[in-house]
C-alpha cells in the first residue's frame, strides 16, 4: 500500500537544494509512495492543504462548478473566518448549496480547532536541517512535523544540524534525529529497503513543487567521494561523513537525471576533499564521460516537452502541473514570438482554464500539448549553446597539489577552481598550488576565506591581499569570499553572535559592512580593493575602527563638509574644527582621544567602541570622548528619511558629476 510522504525543508535562505530530501524522494517514488515536498510558510502549507481537501469535497458534491477557481476565496475564509469572505465564495451558485455550506464550515473548523492534529494525513515525514544558527526555525519545523505524522516513529530528522547536535534536538523536540548519511540497506527507513539511499540519484522534480528558487540551480548536484582525510576543528565533515569513500560512480546517476529531468548546464560536486582520492583518475574520466570536457556546450532541452512527458508518465503530477503553468506564463510574455502569437496563446490558456495554477489539470495540459508545442519548439530552436563547467564547490586541498593531480584537473572545464585558503599558515602551499594550476592553463579561481576563528584581523587582510596581487601578477581571476566562523557546538552555535579570540564586534560589523558593498566578494582590481579594505594594514585597521555608517556611505562622507555642505555637516557631527571632510574629522578626533585622554579612559572608550553597543551610554564622560562618540551614531535612517539634513545632502551628492564618474569606474569591479 502506498504511503503519503511529506518532505520538509525549514524556510531559511540557502543556495543549494536539499540533496538529502531529493534522494529520499527518489527512494519513496521507487517504492510507489505519494511524495510531497514543501519549503515555505508552514501556516500557508497547512491552509492550502486543507483548502485543497475542501475543494476536492465540494467538487464531489457538485462538479458543475469549477471550485478550483474559487480556491483563494475558500482559503481566505478558512484562514480568517470572516462572513465577507464566505459571501465571496458564492456558494449559492450551486444547486447543492445546502450541502456545501456545512462542508466549508467543517474545513474552517478543521483548521482553527486544530483537528488536523487529531487526524494527521501523513504516513511518513522527513525534515532536513542545515546550519546550527538556523536553530529556531529548524525546531519550529520539527515541532510542526510532529503534528503532521500519524505515528511519531515515522518522523525522521536528518542533515547537518541533526548530526552535529542530536542530543540538543532530542531535548527540544522529543525526536531522536538520524546522524550522518543513509548508507545501510535493509535498515534505513524500511527493513525491506534494498537501496543505499545516499547513493541514489536525485529527484529534481520536487524543486518545481515550491515557489522558493535556489540561487545555484540549473546544475547536476552530486558526489564523487565522501568524507575527508583531515580533521579541521572548524569543520563538521568528520561528524557527518566520518569514513572517507574514495570513489562513487557518477555516470549512471547523471545519465538517469538526464533521462528523467533533462540535461543540466553545469556539474556541481559537493566533495569535501576530492584530491585525497586515490581514484582521482577514475573520477575525472567519469566527469568526461558525462560530457564535461573543455569547450563542451550546453543546449537547453525543451522544458515543456519534458514536463508533458513526465505528466504522462505520472512521475510527479503536483510538480509538473505547476511547471507547465509557469512555462506557459513565461512564453506568453516572450516578446520574440510576436504580439499576434502572444495574444493567441493567452486566448488558448483562457479557453482551457490554464491562466491560473489552481485550474490547470493534468488532462487539460496533455490534451492541449499540440496547441502550444510549436511555440516552445521555436523558443528552444534558436540556441547557440552555453559553455558548461564543473565546480568542486567545497574546495580542493592546496596541500595535495602535484603535477599529476593538476594535469588531471586540466582535462575537465573546472570553473572556478576553488583552492582552500582558510589559514594564513597554508600560504606557501596555496600559492604553489595556484601557480601550478596557472601553468596548466587554468585562469578562474575562487575560495572561501575563513575568519573569526583562531586568526587575527590582519590575517584576513593578508590573505585577501595575496589573492588581489596574484590576479595582477598571474593575469588570472580570483574571487575571495570571506566567511565568518560560527561554532558548531556549545555557546553561540544557535546564533551568529560568536566573536573569535582576536576579534571584536566592531571589527566583525566593519567587515560585514564592507562586504555588503562588495556583494560579499573581492575580485580583481587593486585600486578597488585598497579603497574597500585599505592600502596597507595600518589603513585597514583604521577602516575597522571607522563608524559603520561612514563605511557604508564612504564616498558620501568623504565628500561631506566640502564647500556649502560644510556648515550643515558640522551641525550634525558637532565638530568645530575645519577638516578636509567628515571622515577626516572623525579620524582627527579619534587620534586626539588616543593622544590626550588618560590611558584608562582611552582604554575604556575603545573597549566600548569595540563592543559596538552604542544604544547604551559610555562611562567615559570626557568631552573629547563624547565628541568622538557622536560620529558613531547610526545615521542610516536619517540618510534615507526624506526631508532630513543628511537626505538633502545625499541628494546633492548623488547629482554631483564627480560621484557619477567614480561610480562608473568601480561598477564592474
Amino acid at each position: 500500500m502506498s504511503r503519503n510522504v511529506l518532505l520538509l525543508e525549514p524556510n531559511y535562505k540557502n543556495k543549494f537544494p536539499p540533496i538529502g530530501l531529493m534522494k529520499l524522494a527518489t527512494y519513496f517514488r521507487l517504492r510507489g509512495d505519494n511524495v510531497v515536498f514543501y519549503k515555505g510558510d508552514l501556516k500557508e502549507f497547512l491552509i492550502n492543504d486543507i483548502t485543497n481537501d475542501c475543494v476536492v469535497k465540494l467538487s464531489q458534491i457538485d462538479n458543475t462548478i469549477n471550485w478550483k477557481l474559487r480556491f483563494d476565496k475558500i482559503a481566505n475564509y478558512i484562514r480568517y473566518r470572516r462572513n465577507a469572505d464566505l459571501e465571496k465564495i458564492a456558494i449559492e451558485d450551486s444547486s447543492y448549496s445546502v450541502l456545501i455550506y456545512p462542508w466549508v464550515d467543517y474545513y474552517k473548523n478543521f483548521y482553527h480547532k486544530k483537528e488536523y492534529i487529531k487526524n494527521p494525513k501523513w504516513d511518513w515525514v522527513g525534515v532536513t536541517t542545515l546550519f546550527t544558527f538556523y536553530w529556531d526555525i529548524t525546531i519550529e519545523t520539527i515541532l510542526f512535523a510532529k503534528t503532521m505524522v500519524k505515528d511519531i516513529k515515522n518522523l525522521m530528522v536528518g542533515g547537518v544540524l541533526a548530526s552535529i547536535q542530536p542530543k540538543e534536538i532530542e531535548e527540544a523536540t522529543g525526536i531522536k534525529p538520524h546522524c550522518g548519511t543513509l548508507h545501510t540497506p535493509y535498515k534505513d527507513i524500511d527493513s525491506d529497503n534494498p537501496y543505499i539511499i545516499d547513493e541514489l540519484p536525485l529527484d529534481y522534480s520536487i524543486l518545481d513543487e515550491i515557489d522558493y528558487e535556489y540561487v545555484d540551480s540549473g546544475a547536476f548536484f552530486s558526489y564523487a567521494t565522501r568524507g575527508c582525510i583531515r580533521s579541521c576543528q572548524f569543520c563538521a565533515v568528520p561528524i557527518l561523513e566520518p569514513q572517507f569513500q574514495s570513489y562513487l560512480p557518477l555516470k549512471e546517476r547523471i545519465d538517469r537525471t538526464r533521462r528523467l529531468y533533462g540535461d543540466q548546464q553545469n556539474l556541481l560536486l559537493m566533495d569535501n576533499n576530492v584530491l585525497a582520492s586515490k581514484d582521482l583518475h577514475r573520477i575525472i574520466e567519469d566527469i568526461r564521460l558525462c560530457g564535461f570536457v573543455p569547450g563542451a556546450k550546453y543546449i537547453e532541452p525543451n522544458q515543456y516537452n519534458i514536463a508533458i512527458r513526465n505528466l504522462r508518465l505520472g512521475i510527479n503530477d503536483r510538480a509538473y502541473i505547476r511547471k507547465c503553468w509557469k512555462l506557459l506564463k513565461e512564453i506568453n510574455n516572450l516578446k520574440s514570438i510576436g504580439e499576434e502569437a502572444r495574444t493567441h496563446i493567452y486566448r488558448l490558456r483562457e479557453q482551457y482554464g490554464l491562466l491560473h495554477p489552481e485550474t490547470c489539470t493534468k488532462n487539460t495540459l496533455i490534451t492541449t500539448y499540440k496547441d502550444f508545442a510549436k511555440f516552445f519548439e521555436k523558443k528552444y530552436s534558436k540556441q547557440k549553446g552555453r559553455l558548461r563547467y564543473i565546480d568542486f564547490n567545497q574546495g580542493v586541498d592546496a596541500r595535495l597539489f602535484n603535477t599529476e593531480r593538476v594535469a588531471l584537473l586540466a582535462q575537465i572545464p573546472v570553473r572556478p577552481l576553488r583552492i582552500a585558503f582558510d589559514d594564513v599558515k597554508t600560504e606557501i602551499s596555496y600559492t604553489e598550488a595556484l601557480k601550478l594550476s596557472v601553468s596548466y592553463g587554468m585562469k578562474d579561481f575562487s575560495n572561501y576565506l575563513l575568519y573569526n576563528f583562531k586568526d587575527k584581523p590582519q590575517d584576513l587582510y593578508h590573505r585577501m591581499r595575496v589573492n588581489v596581487d596574484f590576479c595582477e601578477e598571474l593575469n588570472v581571476s580570483i574571487y575571495s569570499f570571506p566567511m565568518k566562523y560560527h561554532p558548531i557546538r556549545n555557546e553561540h552555535s544557535h546564533d551568529r553572535d560568536y566573536i573569535g579570540k582576536h576579534w571584536n564586534r566592531k571589527y566583525i560589523r566593519a567587515i560585514q559592512a564592507i562586504l555588503n558593498a562588495t556583494k560579499g566578494k573581492i575580485g580583481r582590481g587593486v585600486s578597488f580593493f585598497e579603497k574597500a579594505f585599505g592600502k596597507d594594514i595600518e589603513e585597514y585597521y583604521r577602516l575597522l575602527e571607522m563608524p559603520e555608517t561612514m563605511i557604508i556611505y564612504r564616498y558620501f562622507f568623504e565628500w561631506l563638509d566640502l564647500e556649502d555642505a560644510r556648515i550643515i555637516a558640522k551641525s550634525i557631527w558637532g565638530n568645530d574644527d575645519v577638516c578636509e571632510n567628515s571622515v577626516s574629522s572623525w579620524w582627527k578626533k579619534f587620534n586626539e582621544c588616543q593622544l590626550l585622554l588618560p590611558h584608562t579612559e582611552w582604554q575604556e572608550l575603545i573597549d566600548f567602541i569595540h563592543k559596538s553597543d552604542f544604544d547604551n551610554p559610555c562611562r567615559v564622560q570626557h568631552p573629547l570622548a563624547q565628541q568622538l562618540l557622536r560620529f558613531y551614531t547610526n545615521h542610516r535612517k536619517a540618510i534615507i528619511k526624506k526631508g532630513s539634513k543628511l537626505y538633502k545632502l545625499k541628494e546633492e551628492y548623488d547629482k554631483n558629476p564627480l560621484y557619477s564618474v567614480r561610480r562608473l569606474q568601480t561598477k564592474d569591479v
